[in-house]
């Protein structure tokens, strides 16, 4: 028996901020969910099951916080399930619930994924000491800007590339109401004269610490044909793994990366991503991991995605617009953070992205990663119901 096509009809953020102090986590993550269902024009009862994701539990030092959860999210009698994949658990949470979906198990699927990292500190839960794990040096930032520094030498790509991704998603993030930063003064002298935090990653040239939810609604051909607004179809979606540390790993472009790109555009029957994807949600925590994953997800060569980046190509009015929401640079809640950009990249297609829409996308991808460059997750979505 085929697949059944999986349909976004719902969709709903929070704004994110550096702390929600007005709401508890079943208030922030029942924000997103209602806004989602207005979206869908659903209520709670039409809900079968939900799904739920976020990072490890001790960022906010709540264990199990899905148990207490599941009356803010309607899921009272009904199947919940939890999914943790790191940072790149809104997209396997989005995935998993699309999966229910395509398999027949349910027909309308509420998933979700959330953060409130105002109540506790990711980035020193984030360093643990030694000997339970190396040494990070403070933070996500030091595990990751060797590779970053790695990427430089192997490709030849001027120290300037960074500053330029961050001062692109900082001004995107001015037309995303939902974008935590928005800094209307954003200059690329600014970004290039902000502190170095970890060579050569400087302070704007990371993401901001969020507080923040996503909820999207999953549903059937039928669902979809009764939704008030245009769906966004499922054309493909992947999830793929590797240790963190192995002997022959490469941290500049790691292979379950370009494993997973390549599932999803094998299903989406897509032979040249560059060319037929309208628009990008890649997450890029750190703004040098946009050349980065340009080359990991085969949109260019090898040694060449910082050239796209140099030349504009990854703009708004580029021919391959990368992060028009701003992206995880512009808002970090890091459970939900590989989720809002699956649901970004449903926006465009539906065409209700706002002021960063980006003209005629009929195609778009979702991107996230998480842990230490091991996790991955992507889906493709299309205008259209998928092809066969």
């Amino acid at each position: 028996m085929p697949k059944e096509p999986v349909a976004v009809v719902g969709i709903g953020q929070t704004k994110h901020v550096a702390a929600r102090h007005d709401v508890s986590l079943a208030g922030l993550v029942r924000e997103a969910a209602v806004r989602a269902l207005e979206d869908a024009g659903l209520t709670w009862s039409d809900i079968d099951a939900v799904v739920i994701g976020k990072a490890p539990d001790f960022f906010e030092g709540v264990m199990m916080p899905e148990l207490y959860l599941a009356d803010a999210l309607g899921a009272v009698g009904k199947p919940m399930l939890r999914v943790h994949t790191a940072g790149s658990v809104g997209g396997s949470t989005a995935l998993v619930a699309a999966n229910l979906v395509a398999a027949r198990v349910h027909r309308t699927v509420l998933t979700l994924a959330f953060e409130k990292q105002s109540e506790s500190n990711a980035m020193w839960g984030l360093s643990l000491p030694v000997p339970f794990q190396q040494p990070l040096l403070a933070g996500a930032g030091g595990f990751f800007a060797p590779h970053v520094r790695a990427y430089m030498r192997r490709t030849g790509a001027p120290d300037t590339v960074g500053s330029l991704v961050a001062y692109k998603d900082r001004r995107n993030a001015l037309k995303n109401p939902y974008a935590h930063i928005h800094d209307a003064d954003i200059t690329l002298e600014k970004v290039q004269a902000s502190p170095m935090l970890w060579d050569p990653i400087r302070y704007s040239e990371t993401c901001p610490s969020s507080d923040g939810a996503c909820a999207m609604i999953l549903t059937d051909r039928e669902g979809a044909a009764r939704a008030p607004h245009p769906p966004a179809w499922v054309h493909g979606g992947a999830m793929r793994s590797e240790p963190t540390l192995f002997a022959g790993k490469d941290f500049v472009s790691p292979q379950a990366g370009k494993d997973c790109a390549a599932d999803v555009y094998r299903q989406a029957r897509v032979t040249d991503p560059r060319r037929e994807i309208d628009a990008v949600e890649m997450y890029v925590p750190f703004s040098w991991y946009e050349p980065m994953w340009l080359e990991n997800l085969g949109f260019a060569g090898e040694g060449e995605g910082w050239k796209l980046t140099e030349a504009g190509v990854t703009g708004l009015d580029g021919d391959l617009p990368v992060n028009p929401s701003g992206g995880v640079l512009s808002a970090n809640p890091i459970g939900a953070s590989g989720m809002i950009r699956f649901a970004e990249a449903a926006l465009q297609v539906r065409g209700r992205a706002g002021e960063h829409q980006i003209d005629g996308a009929a195609r778009a991808l979702g991107h996230a990663y998480g842990g230490g460059a091991q996790f991955f997750a992507m889906w493709l979505v299309g205008s259209q119901p998928p092809p066969g």
